[in-house]
């Protein structure tokens, strides 16, 4: 099984560290770490202060190159370079970190949603936001992968990212059910909440939950549709004063129909 077979099977491929990540990597961790202490950028910390969410934190260009580094190279970008339709403009990074005792309640959670996030890891699948008051969710964001890329050392427990395996093939049958025989451009419009949420059931008893842990200039692919979220802190994690941060490319498709109909 090549690389793409394994890929598109499990959902997730990781990539050892190499010369050219370690370098991005390393040129990228005081711009991340800079980012998270800026001010106009305050308002990204949640769970009680053990999450900085960091959208578009990053300033890299569309290329992932951040000013006066390498360039985002390496095998994990030569993978979807060479893959189909996955080469794509990248938007500034996501710069996710958790900090001792994630996760923690915050006034911007519901007690539930504190407790999803507790004991399931706050699974789910990107581009599916949450709106209004019962937070019904929409397809807004058709990303194309997720491409996590660690920024810091720490121990195996500090906050990993976790994924269910194999759990893109459930949810994507699961959205082609609602979605299939509407136009693409109504899909937006389309209310999938009840699909996604026993589709997201039947992942956690039937697909194996994997933990993440990488370490700097690591990376980790993840298919669009996978379940993913991240682990509480453990007890006994080590970190660095910065956390454990990972860099996020989620680039988007350039049509809605891309997300369900590709590989």
């Amino acid at each position: 099984m090549d690389l793409l077979e394994q890929f598109l099977e499990t959902g997730i491929l990781r990539f050892p560290a190499d010369p050219d990540m370690c370098a991005w990597a390393d040129h990228a961790r005081p711009v991340a770490l800079a980012a998270t202490q800026d001010p106009a950028n305050g308002h990204w910390l949640r769970c009680g202060g053990t999450w900085f969410v960091g959208v578009d934190a990053l300033p890299n260009d569309q290329s992932g190159w951040v000013d006066g580094g390498p360039p985002l190279a390496g095998a994990a970008m030569a993978f979807l370079n060479a893959a189909p339709g996955w080469c794509l403009p990248l938007h500034r990074a996501q710069v996710s970190v958790c900090y001792p005792g994630y996760p923690k309640p915050s006034p911007q959670e519901t007690d539930a949603a504190f407790r999803f996030r507790r004991d399931r890891d706050a699974a789910h699948v990107d581009g599916l936001l949450a709106e209004g008051p019962e937070k019904r969710r929409f397809l807004k964001e058709p990303h194309a992968y997720i491409l996590g890329i660690a920024l810091t050392a720490q121990s195996p427990d500090a906050a990993p990212l976790v994924a269910w395996e194999g759990s893109h093939h459930i949810m994507r049958e699961a959205f082609a059910g609602v979605l299939d025989g509407q136009p693409a451009s109504r899909w937006p419009e389309i209310d999938v909440t009840e699909a996604y949420q026993a589709a997201r059931r039947q992942v956690f008893t039937s697909c194996r939950r994997v933990m993440l842990p990488a370490a700097p200039g690591e990376a980790v692919l993840l298919h669009r549709l996978l379940v993913h979220g991240v682990a509480p802190w453990g007890a006994a994690a080590t970190a660095s004063a910065a956390g454990r941060m990972i860099a996020y490319f989620r680039p988007h498709f350039p049509g809605l129909a891309d997300w369900l109909e590709r590989p």
